[in-house]
């Protein structure tokens, strides 16, 4: 894990390393992904199929799971599992149901309306990556939210499985947070799928959840023709500490998301020599006997650091700047920083506040911005599943006050029909 003493020059060179990283756009991913694309919109269900075999290897039994396979699935669940699942979309539910935006309506003196009303998404797609990992806790933190907002259907697609329909934990948090119809169609083909409508899965407006390059990739092709949450990259941690941190929790952290992905990215930026020598002891030692000791070490060397600054106000910057997915803050007195640090996914304050907590069970969503999008994008909430549009009502008197200034600006601008249809008004009842 290299260290970068900050000095104005050495860190941006890191800071370029990681920019390529998240800017890094394989032209022949994207050609394989748009043919896909582009059959499954001609051919439907019978590309899912052909894909599904090219790349899966089989095909299900049967495209759409029963809903009796996801309560087979739940009551099958050792009970201790299902109470932490069920503990967990408590908390979630708990947490965004305070984020619902209130509609308004506004009434002017002469009897004008002006108003915006909220709406939930009628359909909404949210793929679940399958393969050797199951992700229960990304099914919570994307369907409790959607259903929050009031989304009519949830898709859900999530690759087949040679044994089985499905992990049973993603089924069984599937039917905890109130999912509608589950597909087994992985990949680019169920990004499609969804974008397109096929025979058999319906049509979205708006897709969402995880993937790997290949449904990134559909996900950012297919935006316009659907609404997405995010490109997603590989995941980051970067931990904010001092020396009152301790550094076997800070090491732990790192290694936390180091073992997400070889391209992760595990920071720590801080002003203490000490502390930063500390963590990098405890890393070599706490990596030991790992699972996943391998893509731990690459992760560490290709994209991880510790940045020794020349200061607490550098820290600070340099955190900012390097808007991290996840932020965890170990300086004393953590809570005073919150303001200070605004671009960020998330702020984990303290040090009993993990990465893995958010993750799994606080309750914030664990859908977050990554590659430097946190100084602009937001953590998926129930605003992410919500439609706006305003409405306004004028009296004739209200226009009658408005509408020269209406035609003054159109005139201006050169649309003539423009200030016609407020002139048509203004010199009587259009007669």
């Amino acid at each position: 894990m290299r260290i970068i003493r900050t000095d104005g020059t050495a860190e941006k060179e890191f800071i370029r390393l990681l920019r390529a990283r998240s800017r890094a756009a394989d032209a022949e991913v994207r050609e394989r992904v748009l043919a896909v694309i582009q059959a499954v919109e001609r051919e439907g269900d019978a590309a899912c199929d052909r894909f599904s075999l090219r790349f899966d290897g089989f095909l299900p039994a049967s495209r759409e799971v029963p809903r009796s396979v996801w309560d087979e699935a739940r009551a099958a669940l050792p009970p201790a599992l299902l109470e932490t699942m069920a503990l967990a979309a408590d908390n979630i539910r708990a947490f965004h149901q305070h984020q619902a935006t209130a509609d308004f309506e506004i009434t002017q003196a002469d009897g004008g309306i002006l108003g915006r009303k909220s709406r939930g998404l009628r359909r909404v797609g949210l793929y679940v990556p399958g393969g050797r990992a199951a992700y229960p806790s990304t099914v919570l933190m994307n369907i409790i939210p959607a259903k929050i907002a009031g989304v009519k259907e949830l898709i859900m697609v999530t690759p087949p499985r040679r044994e089985g329909w499905a992990d049973p934990a993603v089924l069984a948090a599937a039917a905890l947070a109130g999912a509608d119809r589950i597909f087994l169609i992985g990949g680019a083909q169920a990004v499609a799928a969804l974008a397109y409508g096929t025979e058999s899965v319906p049509k979205v407006d708006k897709i969402v959840g995880p993937g790997n390059i290949y449904v990134a990739t559909a996900k950012k092709l297919l935006y316009g023709e659907v609404d997405i949450d995010m490109i997603a990259g590989p995941s980051e941690i970067l931990v904010l500490a001092d020396e009152t941190a301790n550094p076997a929790f800070a090491a732990a952290d790192l290694l936390s998301q180091a073992e997400h992905d070889p391209m992760a990215s595990a920071m720590l930026v801080t002003h203490s020599e000490t502390l930063a020598q500390a963590v990098l002891r405890e890393l070599t030692a706490q990596v030991e006997g790992l699972a996943r000791r391998e893509i731990i070490s690459r992760s560490l060397a290709d994209y991880g650091a510790v940045f020794i600054t020349r200061g607490l106000e550098e820290s600070l910057a340099l955190a900012n700047e390097l808007a991290p997915e996840h932020l965890e803050v170990m300086l004393a007195e953590p809570l005073s920083y919150v303001e200070r640090l605004d671009s960020a996914g998330a702020l984990f304050l303290g040090d009993y506040a993990p990465e893995p907590l958010g993750d799994y069970f606080a309750g914030p969503n664990h859908v977050l911005p990554t590659g430097f999008t946190a100084r602009f994008f937001s953590p998926l909430s129930v605003e992410s599943f919500i439609k706006r549009y305003n409405y306004l009502y004028y009296t004739k008197a209200g226009l009658e006050k408005a509408a020269g200034h209406v035609i003054r600006l159109a005139e201006r601008e050169g649309l003539t029909a423009h200030a016609g249809a407020a002139r048509i008004r203004q010199d009587g009842d259009g007669g």
